[in-house]
């Protein structure tokens, strides 16, 4: 859950109507969701919504600049060796953002 005074804030005397101050301190922000609707058709009809809105509307609106999001579709019909190539995609992209120690 992303809320004000934990994610976000806004400069006093502001009726929420401004620009937000981002309160989260994590260098990165990574989204990894699933889709029936081909990577293209997402992209050129759809013009990928959820990109924007997580990117702009969520982290940025947390101060979170860095960010990466990855689709994995189309699930219907995917393979168990897919999906297993899709969870290895998933952790080399976690590790590059957060290396283990």
């Amino acid at each position: 859950m992303l809320r004000e005074e934990v994610a976000y804030t806004f400069s006093k005397g502001d009726n929420e109507g401004g620009a937000p101050i981002g309160l989260l301190k994590t260098k990165a922000a990574l989204v990894f969701n699933t889709s029936n609707t081909p990577e293209e058709r997402e992209r050129n009809i759809f013009s990928d919504p959820l990109e924007h809105i997580w990117k702009d509307c969520i982290f940025g609106f947390c101060g979170v600049y860095v960010f990466e999001r990855k689709m994995f579709c189309t699930i219907a019909g995917s393979t168990l060796d897919l999906r297993r190539q899709w969870l290895e995609e998933m952790e080399k992209t976690v590790a590059k953002y957060f290396p283990a120690s």
